[in-house]
């Protein structure tokens, strides 16, 4: 299931592992490229497991058009097992902050051993331009759902 609502865009799955099982992958930049749907995603390495707000994680990453750069996420929102957001700022250039717009996750226990993981993207607060290039972060629909795929596929490879 896929929503969009004024610069907010989210994707939901089922998956067939607990709550917990799903958090412990997702505070875990490391092992982030593993799951990754997008293709950015280079390396999580280095970084230690996010444990509340005010944590930050470096990501290298990758575009065809802008080539290699560093992103350092800024954590501000973490419930154990329930909800991880950070808000993206360039790392490599000086001064730069989070440019307004936050990469999260929700999961809610559905049964035992399965749980709804909903992937979010939300750019509502993020300059005009940036959401007009991201098409209000429609760019993001396909690559969050290959995402909750592999997440899926990871989650099952490790029963």
């Amino acid at each position: 299931m896929t929503t969009n609502e004024g610069g907010s865009i989210s994707v939901t799955r089922r998956i067939n592992a607990p709550a917990h099982e799903i958090f412990t992958l997702l505070s875990d930049p490391a092992g982030h490229p593993s799951f990754d749907g997008s293709g950015m995603l280079r390396d999580g390495g280095g970084n230690t497991t996010i444990t509340g707000v005010g944590d930050t994680f470096l990501m290298k990453m990758h575009h065809e058009r802008n080539g290699d750069y560093t992103m350092r996420n800024h954590v501000v929102e973490f419930v154990p097992d329930r909800r991880l957001v950070w808000e993206p700022a360039r790392a490599d250039v000086e001064g730069e902050g989070p440019a307004g717009h936050q990469w999260g996750y929700d999961l809610v226990p559905d049964g035992a051993g399965a749980t709804i993981v909903t992937e979010f993207f939300d750019c509502s607060r993020a300059p005009a331009w940036l959401r007009g290039a991201i098409d209000d972060g429609n760019v993001w629909r396909e690559a969050m759902t290959t995402t909750l795929e592999h997440l899926d596929e990871r989650c099952a490879r490790s029963d």
